[in-house]
């Protein structure tokens, strides 16, 4: 009996031994997630909402009781009321079939945009849940110029360029470029972070790392750069690109008349002087403060119509004729910050069609808004002098042909400048390399 005990003990052993039970699991397949969710689980259904289709329409196809469609109601009012669902969205439903191969919907998830979307989940009679959430998006850098034939916005559809570029250098050169003054044969590089949803659908631009605008000849570069923690852009020389006074107190329209002390007027056919600048623009086209102030006047001024007037430092008033309406809250007295909205464009007063009346008065003068002297925000201070360089350094060399991936720059909160390195002889300098600190945003 001992020695049959010992051979069975042997065999076991060799049988453990050929099992090796100790060796790593397999590695597991990638799940295959839509939504956050695993598809494999689920048979997928997409459609559109169609005009006038609620959700509980919906969810009423596929089988979810009123009872389940009320409490997801309830459920969802912080997160995302049902009633805001609109026609033309996209929307997929996640069904699963239980043992007697009768469907049923776990999850529908409608995209709110071309990024985002909301998760509605059916768990149990008495379970649901909502969530929020974004695509993973990639970013691509990118470099693009065009030499403008027309307009910015023009040159950006004709080179099938991102339409955001277009509202995002108007945003950084609104103190420096007139872009009513555009003329062919201007042109702009840009270089930018691209959006891409699934690696293939274009889904808008993030950061702009940097451009160069050439109106008339003459050269404007925009450079990010963080200071007293905030991202701003600035001239090669290091001069704030923000201004006093923005360029002008509207986008997207056209100059119809301009500043002259002998214009014949387009209703009482006399000669007599127009002190400031006609934009034309559509009805209701909003209207912005061109810098901090006071609002002084908000009335009827006869001919102007609904008239606003703002007080600003240095002895300057702007004046803005007539318009269709105020900005909320703005009345006399009312403190005002550069670019806010204060008014709608309009046709009131003594005028043709809609268009803004933009006046500028300096200790009580008439100034031409196109020829006033612009006055620059802070530059780049003295101890950031060293740091801003080195990033306007590469990112002007980028903007004006090639450089190597390692050169870009691809963050502003901790740049390191590199030195050369010397020798340890007596008398010279170590190595050293000098950091701007990331700031508090």
């Amino acid at each position: 009996m001992e020695k049959l005990a010992s051979t069975l003990l042997v065999v076991l052993a060799l049988l453990a031994g050929a099992c090796d039970c100790t060796q790593p699991d397999a590695p597991q397949e990638d799940r295959n997630l839509v939504y956050g969710i695993d598809a494999d689980d689920y048979r997928l259904e997409t459609g559109e909402i169609g005009p006038g289709e609620t959700m509980g329409k919906i969810l009423n196809r596929y089988g979810v009781t009123a009872r389940q469609i009320d409490r997801l109601d309830r459920a969802s009012k912080e997160t995302f009321p049902l009633r805001n669902i609109r026609a033309g969205h996209k929307y997929t439903v996640f069904i699963h079939e239980d043992s007697l191969y009768s469907p049923h919907l776990d999850y529908i998830v409608y995209e709110t945009d071309l990024t985002d979307y909301v998760v509605f989940g059916f768990h149990d009679e008495d379970s649901v849940s909502v969530r929020k959430d974004s695509k993973p998006m990639t970013l691509r850098r990118a470099k693009s110029s065009a030499v403008i034939q027309s307009s910015l916005w023009g040159s950006i559809m004709e080179q099938n360029l991102p339409y955001a570029l277009a509202a995002e250098m108007e945003n950084i050169y609104q103190w420096t470029v007139d872009f009513f003054g555009i003329q062919k044969g201007d042109s702009f590089t840009v270089i930018y972070d691209e959006r891409f949803i699934d690696d293939t659908i274009p889904a808008g631009i993030d950061r702009i790392w940097g451009a160069k605008f050439i109106q008339g000849g003459k050269e404007y570069y925009a450079i990010p750069f963080r200071q007293d923690g905030k991202l701003r852009y600035w001239e090669a020389d290091g001069a704030s690109l923000r201004k006093q006074l923005l360029k002008a107190p509207l986008k997207y329209s056209r100059i119809s008349s301009k500043f002259t002390y002998a214009r014949k007027h387009p209703i009482y056919k006399v000669y007599r002087p127009h002190t400031g600048v006609d934009y034309a623009a559509p009805k209701g086209t909003p209207v912005r403060a061109v810098a901090d102030g006071v609002v002084t006047f908000k009335g009827w001024s006869g001919g102007g119509g609904n008239t606003l007037k703002i007080k600003h430092p240095g002895n300057l008033v702007t004046g803005y004729l007539h318009l269709n309406g105020y900005a909320k809250g703005i009345a006399k007295g009312t403190r005002v910050s550069q670019g806010q909205l204060i008014g709608y464009v309009g046709s009131t007063g003594a005028s043709t069609g809609p268009h803004l009346d933009y006046r500028i008065w300096r200790n009580g003068t008439p100034i031409d808004p196109l020829k006033i002297p612009q006055q620059p925000a802070e530059p780049i201070s003295k101890e950031n002098r060293e740091t801003f360089e080195f990033v306007r350094d590469r990112i002007i060399a980028e903007l004006n042909g090639e450089v190597p991936d390692d050169e870009r720059i691809t963050q502003l909160d901790s740049i390191v400048i590199p030195t050369p390195v010397h020798s340890d002889a007596p008398g010279t300098v170590a190595p050293k390399s000098k950091t701007q600190a990331k700031p508090a945003e």
